[in-house]
């Protein structure tokens, strides 16, 4: 008798394990215990057990509940076994936060095994994690306020005017707004590990657009920090340290400046690489003393632009509105020359010998000295806001190469424009400005939650930048005059900075301010291309890059390398002017699949799209890409072009190389739903004969290791292709399918890997079934979905049909195709068909007996498309009949060719009516006794050990019923072997050349027949057939149908003609007749196509589905 006992969990001990609840009491069933709560009590039956207090009792507890700890759940406990259950799942993904890129297959274990679940990787060392402001607000404004706002934004300002600068402001700021609109969508749709930008592009479009545009968009960065350096240095040789150069003079000299810039980059951007290599948190610290500077440079300028109103400085020698390069004095305004140096002598007057020497001959004064059209003029370069400059501001003055004002050359020493100014050009020079808004998305791997961080900190920098540069553009062209503005270099004020000279109360905040502004940009682009860079290879896309993903001490040091050998380029070319249009380029090509991303997720719905940012619509996403694409062909349009070839090509690498990654992406989701609505559409009716093409169903037999027995008919198939039709490779594997799973899975990868090595794009299915018929109308069925189901049937020919009842299958095919009115096309010799890397040379033939739809023309016609085929010429027999007229088939044959579009030679073959000669006679006697045969004996297994003498009996005797009445008895004893034996005819059965009908007796015997009781069911091997015929034997022979007479010899003769026209054909297609209704007439069927094709090496038989294929419009 079992025991009960109660037992009591009591949770408030905590040194007992998770799964194992404390014991606090172990009583008798019979002892109630008022102090433990009824929802705590747990009963156990011991069964018998006697269990003792103590650790022994404990023990026992515990395997009990091991045992029945899963009761509560015992309904679903198979599925546990496999499955995790929601506890572990949430544990699982708990431990799986710190690494997003963590697989989560581990959470559905094939094999259920525990052990395979709870392995979870504890990461060795934990990265420092960064919240937004640190993480990607301060990062992105630093990355946004650099060079350009100090070196380029008085020259855009000074040259685009107040009203298209602030557009061109506007349009960049939009731009990155609606870009950073969609990277928010994209960012809070999911987790965003290491990549940023590329993993959001990549997992939205899929990997070909992904890894196209990654590439783009880490060269773009690359040369981003190329552009900081450059600017850094020209701050630095420019502005603060004139006398460090290298190679002389820089002031006027821009090839001096360029070798300066080559040099000190270099150096510079191998401190910066030192740096990064050190680890992103000392990257972060610099970064936010560089940001600090940056800040009090921006205080600086806003203090200028309101305390020059009132103490206007910087007075400027000008000549038209132009500034003269060099240090001039102003004799009427003392306060001018605390700008310049001590030792200017030169004064800004129409008497000065420097300047009338130097203008002397230019349209501002005559050689002659008379006077001057202009004089010299000195001008306050900064007024301040209050003296009305803002009004000759507000338009351009736009200059070509060379000028000093719009269309006029620069003569003397005026300041001329280095290059041709337009919007487009300071669109494209400026847009890199503004493109520092994935700066917090690529470093997305180091943040605590980048769903939250990347939205809030990057559209919060955008906000903040504008309103920068709106003010910054509206403050400069207030402030200052139009002629210092556009003076680029500061040549006219003695090499210095305009920027500097605004501010307030010493140029030095911002020529420190603007240096490391522009180095720590450049810190940051050098932290996050590598990651990028390492972010690609990770996913194994461009085989070239996958030396990349490897990490030393955390950090991505081989693409960093990579990263500072590709700077290095963009240093070597030395100019800030040539090297923003490129990353313009690259930008702009990555913010518009941005938006392409956003907006195609958003249009098809997908279920998983499901952003936590709620402030986004499609529109605005393709708003931002059709204004990224403008404004590539805006910026530079050669330079667009080449963006996209390199793009296109990346994209096709991918493609070519076959992208094995499967994302769920946005791309195949618009394939997916393009290809539903064209399913639908096409339910709508049939297609017109003009768009007609085969869709082919292959039917292939396994063999014992499922492997296709018919290899060449895949070949054959793929040299098809040509038609561009859906093609499905399908077999059928004889059982039940939850018995034949692993079988099936086989089989299909067998057929897909053959069909890869054959280059066949298309489909596999296989099935298991419990008969073939039953398989095969199960494809001709449900193969194919709506318009796209299967118009037409390939399957090769059994040649084994005589021994085994392989032709049941093969009929049972042809007949469910004829009722479906599916197109059938049968190869016979397929083991003799040439493989995809031969080349045919000579005739296909076509036999065309009855008009199918065409078809028999247009198989031909593709296959000559394909490089196995297409050096064949076509040939189109056709048969003519007494009462047809040849000549005029021949014309009006040649015309239809001529109006389908088909080249092929013609020929007429005259087959009139004669008499029926003796060899298709025999032939037809021979094949109905051996049907006859084989009816008779589908017997028991009791009754085929029965005398099969009596068989053979009897099936003479139904043969001679049919004999006419006046004919006597055949004594005919056909053994069981020559019943049984080929189709072929027998040596003595040779095809005469006019035969007419005679009475002739012909005897079969077996040399080594033996007993008929005791044959076997199958034929001796040693069996040997002897046929002799008798002509004078009074004995008549059995009378053959006239049904079968009549096909047989049909197939008699065309088999001759076809021999004598196309013995040498490379290929044969003929019209393949209907199958019999009668399961009686299935075995001379067979026979009939036997003897229609034989002697030819290549039979292709073709039976159209009853429509029109080829049009002639």
């Amino acid at each position: 008798m079992s025991e009960r006992f109660i037992v009591s969990e009591d949770k408030s001990d905590s040194s007992d394990t998770e799964d194992t609840p404390a014991l606090s009491g172990l009583q008798h069933s019979n002892v109630e215990s008022p102090n433990i709560p009824m929802e705590r009590l747990h009963h156990y039956d011991t069964d018998g057990v006697n269990l003792e207090v103590g650790e022994n009792c404990k023990a026992s507890y515990k395997r009990k509940m091991e045992t029945t700890k899963m009761n509560n759940l015992s309904l679903f406990e198979e599925d546990i076994r496999m499955r995790p259950k929601i506890s572990a799942f949430l544990k699982r993904r708990k431990n799986s936060k710190s690494d997003p890129n963590a697989d989560t297959s581990a959470l559905y274990p094939e094999g259920g095994q525990k052990g395979t679940f709870y392995r979870v990787k504890k990461r060795l060392k934990a990265r420092s994690k960064m919240g937004t402001i640190i993480g990607v607000y301060l990062p992105c404004l630093q990355n946004i306020l650099g060079v350009i706002l100090f070196l380029r934004l008085t020259w855009i300002v000074g040259s685009a005017g107040i009203i298209q600068a602030l557009l061109i402001v506007l349009i960049s700021c939009t731009c990155t707004l609606l870009t950073t609109i969609s990277m928010s969508a994209i960012a809070t749709n999911g987790v965003v590990p290491a990549g940023g930008s590329y993993y959001m592009i990549s997992r939205a479009l899929g990997p070909e657009f992904g890894g196209a545009v990654g590439v783009l968009f880490y060269l773009g960065t690359t040369f981003a920090a190329s552009m900081y350096i450059i600017g850094a240095i020209e701050i630095l040789l420019t502005y603060i340290v004139p006398e460090a150069s290298l190679f002389g003079e820089i002031l006027g000299n821009p090839n001096v400046l360029f070798n300066n810039m080559r040099v000190y980059g270099t150096i510079l951007l191998l401190l910066l690489s030192v740096l990064v290599f050190i680890g992103v948190r000392v990257v972060n610290y610099f970064a936010l003393f560089c940001l600090a500077c940056v800040l009090v440079s921006m205080v600086s300028i806003y203090l200028g632009i309101i305390v020059h109103s009132f103490l206007p400085v910087l007075s400027v020698c000008t000549i038209d509105g132009v500034a003269l390069e060099g240090s001039y004095l102003c004799p009427h305004n003392a306060s001018s020359s605390y700008h310049l140096p001590l030792n200017t002598s030169t004064y800004c007057s129409a008497n000065d010998p420097t300047l009338i020497s130097l203008f002397n001959g230019t349209r501002y004064l005559t050689s002659s000295l008379v006077s001057w059209s202009t004089e010299p003029v000195c001008r306050v370069g900064i007024p301040g806001i209050g003296s009305g400059v803002i009004f000759r501001n507000l338009l351009d003055s736009y200059r070509s190469a060379g000028e000093g004002r719009p269309g006029e050359v620069a003569v003397g020493t005026q300041v001329p424009s280095d290059i041709a100014t337009s919007f487009t050009v300071l669109l494209a020079i400026f847009f890199p400005s503004v493109t520092g808004i994935m700066a917090g998305s690529n470093r997305s791997g180091d943040l605590k939650d980048p769903q939250k961080s990347i939205p809030l900190g990057t559209i919060s920098a955008i906000l903040t930048t504008t309103c920068i540069y709106v003010s910054c553009v509206i403050g400069f062209g207030a402030a200052v005059e139009g002629f210092l503005l556009r003076d680029k270099f500061g040549d006219s004020i003695g090499g210095r900075l305009v920027v500097a000279e605004l501010s307030w109360p010493t140029a030095w905040l911002i020529l420190i301010g603007a240096m490391l502004s522009t180095v720590g940009a450049g810190l940051q682009s050098l932290t996050g291309a590598p990651r990028l860079l390492q972010a690609i290879a990770k996913d194994d896309l461009l085989p070239f890059v996958g030396f990349f993903k490897s990490t030393i001490g955390g950090e991505p040091t081989r693409a960093l390398i990579l990263t500072a050998i590709i700077a290095e380029i963009g240093i070597l070319i030395a100019s800030l002017d040539y090297v923003a249009p490129i990353i313009t380029l690259f930008f702009l090509m990555c913010y518009m699949f941005v938006n392409i991303a956003c907006s195609l997720q958003s249009l098809l719905k997908a279920p998983n799209w499901r952003p936590r940012f709620k402030y986004y619509h499609w529109t605005l996403s393709t708003i931002g890409a059709v204004l990224c694409l403008v404004l590539m062909f805006i910026s530079a349009w050669y330079y667009a072009i080449i963006t996209m070839i390199l793009a296109l090509g990346i994209y096709k690498y991918i493609e070519f190389r076959g992208a094995e990654k499967e994302w769920g992406d946005g791309m195949r989701s618009l394939s997916r739903e393009a290809a539903r609505l064209s399913l639908l559409k096409l339910e709508q009716g049939q297609p017109h004969s003009r768009n007609w093409r085969p869709q082919i169903l292959v039917l292939i037999s396994p063999d014992e290791d499922y492997m296709p027995k018919e290899r060449n008919l895949l070949a054959f198939t793929s040299q098809l292709k040509a038609g561009k039709g859906l093609i499905m490779v399908s077999s059928v594997i004889l059982g039940e399918y939850k018995d034949h799973v692993a079988e099936v899975l086989a089989s299909t990868q067998t057929i897909r890997r053959l069909m890869s090595e054959n280059r066949i794009q298309g489909f596999s299915q296989v099935i298991a079934s419990r008969e073939i018929d039953e398989g095969v109308s199960y494809l001709l069925q449900a193969s194919g979905l709506g318009g796209l189901k299967h118009n037409t049937i390939l399957l090769a020919w059994p040649e084994s049909w005589k021994n085994k009842e392989t032709y049941k299958q093969f009929i049972n095919t042809l007949r469910m195709a004829s009722v479906s009115r599916i197109a059938l096309m049968v190869t016979k010799g397929i083991r003799q068909f040439p493989d995809n890397e031969s080349k045919v040379k000579g005739n296909i033939d076509i036999w065309w007996i009855v008009h199918d739809g065409g078809l028999l023309m247009l198989i031909p016609f593709l296959l000559k498309k394909n490089k196995v085929w297409k050096q064949c010429n076509l040939r189109i027999f056709t048969v003519a009949q007494e009462e047809d007229n040849s000549i005029q088939m021949k014309k009006d044959l040649t015309q239809f060719l001529y109006q389908v579009r088909i080249s092929a030679e013609v020929f007429i073959i005259e087959l009139p009516d004669c008499d029926i000669s003796a060899y298709t006679y025999d032939r037809t006697i021979l094949m109905e006794e051996r049907q006859n045969m084989l009816e008779d004996l589908k017997l028991t297994r009791k009754e085929r050990r029965a005398n099969v003498q009596d068989v053979v009996d009897s099936s003479h005797r139904r043969g001679a019923t049919h004999s006419p009445p006046n004919r006597d008895a055949v004594a005919y004893r056909p053994s069981w072997s020559s019943v049984l034996s080929t189709l072929d005819p027998p040596e003595a059965l040779q095809k005469p050349q006019s035969v007419a009908k005679t009475n002739q007796r012909f005897e079969v015997q077996a040399a080594d027949e033996g007993n008929p009781t005791s044959l076997p069911i199958s034929p001796p091997v040693d069996s040997e057939v002897h046929v002799s015929f008798h002509s004078s034997d009074p004995v008549a022979m059995p009378e053959p149908t006239p049904y079968n007479l009549r096909h047989m010899n049909t197939s008699v003769r065309l088999n001759e003609l076809i021999i004598e026209r196309s013995h040498d054909a490379k290929l044969v297609v003929i019209n393949l007749p209907s199958p019999p209704d009668s399961h009686s007439d299935e075995t001379s069927y067979m026979a009939f196509l036997e003897v229609l094709t034989e002697g030819l090496d290549r039979v292709l038989m073709i039976r159209g589905g009853g429509r029109e294929v080829v049009s002639i419009f």
